[in-house]
């Protein structure tokens, strides 16, 4: 069976964390993320994945390799311009070894899910649909559209993002194509596969199922979601077949320093080759690698960056690092706030962003307006 991971955006809503790096590649529980898709594909009995990239496209192969240590074989199919979620589909389709009539997995690269692909697939074969998606409820739909079913489960709408939703039932990132669906998608350009191609099947008359499942999901496509992911996994909250530790409330790289009296909790994980000095308090946070953290330091809900500096008796509160950037002694940085890559923040500083604004530009003074 083949599947795509869409995986060509340029992850903005996690900046300054992509400066450097595609989003998939961001460490979730110590394991880049699209490794945990990759793993639950192949558990599903998945043997070839198409990798459809695009932003820093050559970062994925020197990482990935052929996926055969994933149990699978891993084919890396990039874009030269954004084709939209679609329009990346159509174009990783001529690869594709299914028949018009076999199925096609197809996951976003920004979602971390528990849900049962087993029970979606047969699904997808017993109701001879043209595409079955995986449909979550969520309290609040507002932020999302929503997708409304029928007493049979056929999808009847695709509402986009209302002051009063009239379901509950939201689009969870991953769907099961029949192939000669995919290849009706417009070749050549920019299609939307939830404003363009899921309407206009609709519109057709054809079968569009939506499989619910209520097991953990989450969108990591924000710095917090990020925590909560990495977080969650390691605690055992998110399963994940790529994950193999037992739960615990810390995960510490087996090169990373960290003195005793330390405390890491939440969730909590320190990469490769990065300090931790005494004192240092970690609550679901992460820590990339080569970063140092100086005594007495709190980090709660944060992310600091690879190579990152952060000084004695400094508080991150929800709150992002970028790549070398160095915070000086008894700063605060809270509410959303974000360092930008090499930023220099002086000591004694106060930053306080609920936007999650960048508060410098590399280079620029950590002061700057």
């Amino acid at each position: 069976m083949d599947a795509i991971i869409v995986a060509g955006g340029a992850g903005t809503r996690l900046l300054p964390l992509t400066a450097n790096r595609p989003k998939p590649l961001l460490p979730v529980a110590g394991i880049p993320f699209v490794v945990h898709q990759l793993v639950k594909l192949a558990d599903a009995g998945v043997g070839r994945v198409l990798l459809a990239t695009g932003y820093r496209a050559e970062q994925f192969e020197p990482q990935l390799g052929d996926g055969s240590r994933f149990g699978l074989e891993l084919i890396y199919v990039t874009e030269s311009q954004p084709l939209g979620t679609a329009g990346a589909l159509r174009h990783a389709t001529p690869q594709l070894s299914a028949r018009a009539d076999e199925p096609v997995v197809i996951l976003n690269s920004d979602v971390l899910s528990g849900h049962d692909l087993l029970g979606q697939l047969e699904r997808h074969r017993v109701s001879g649909a043209d595409v079955t998606l995986h449909l979550v409820e969520v309290a609040d739909a507002r932020a999302f559209g929503c997708v409304p079913t029928n007493a049979r489960g056929h999808v009847t709408a695709f509402l986009e993002k209302a002051p009063q939703p009239v379901c509950s039932q939201i689009n969870a990132g991953c769907y099961v194509f029949t192939r000669s669906v995919l290849d009706e998608i417009p070749a050549g350009r920019a299609v939307s596969v939830e404003r363009e191609t899921f309407p206009a099947l609709l519109a057709q008359g054809r079968t569009v199922v939506g499989f619910v499942d209520c097991s953990y999901w989450l969108d990591v496509g924000t710095p917090a979601a990020l925590c909560q992911g990495s977080a969650d996994v390691v605690r055992g909250v998110a399963p994940s077949p790529a994950y193999a530790r037992p739960p615990a409330e810390s995960l510490v790289d087996g090169t990373a320093s960290v003195a005793p009296t330390a405390t890491l909790r939440g969730g909590s994980t320190v990469g490769p080759q990065a300090t931790v000095e005494k004192g240092v308090v970690l609550d679901r946070s992460l820590v990339a690698e080569g970063a140092w953290i100086s005594a007495d330091a709190t980090a709660i809900d944060s992310i600091v960056g690879p190579g990152a500096r952060i000084g004695r008796g400094t508080v991150l509160r929800n709150a992002v690092v970028g790549d070398d950037a160095q915070v000086g002694v008894a700063c605060e940085l809270l509410s959303g706030v974000r360092i930008s890559n090499g930023a220099v923040i002086e000591d004694g500083a106060v930053r306080f962003s609920p936007g999650g604004v960048l508060t410098s530009q590399p280079g620029e003074p950590g002061d700057a307006p």
